[in-house]
């Protein structure tokens, strides 16, 4: 994959800005996706979906954060929980989906799950 400067700058700005947003918390997948933007040199609370045991489960535990930044997979399935988690949360807590449309601006559209962000790891270093 051919990554360009414009995307190494706009990578280091995005975990910047992540890492600088208080009474948040970051909504991921999985481990992986969780694992890779620590890679990156994100460094607050992530939250793995799939360690809650359902979406009922998931919507009362992130309801005590003022902001969800949701940085779901770009595929269906991640569409789906995006949608879900909007229609579940939206009235208990402020729900952030600017983070995910940034990242696909950055990448332009090259990372299509959260877990690809690793391969940007050795330029960010």
């Amino acid at each position: 994959m051919i990554v360009t400067e414009k995307e190494i700058t706009g990578l280091k700005n995005f975990i910047f800005q992540l890492n600088s947003m208080k009474d948040s918390v970051v909504v991921v997948e999985g481990k992986r996706d969780s694992i890779a933007l620590k890679k990156l040199g994100y460094t607050r609370k992530v939250l793995e979906f799939h360690r809650f045991e359902g979406m009922i489960d998931f919507a009362d535990s992130v309801s005590k954060y003022k902001r969800l930044i949701i940085l779901f997979d770009r595929d269906k399935k991640g569409r789906t929980l995006t949608d879900k988690t909007i229609q579940l949360v939206q009235r208990r807590t402020k729900i952030d989906l600017s983070f995910k449309r940034k990242l696909r601006g950055i990448t332009k559209g090259k990372i299509m799950f959260i877990e690809q962000l690793v391969c940007y790891e050795s330029y960010l270093a």
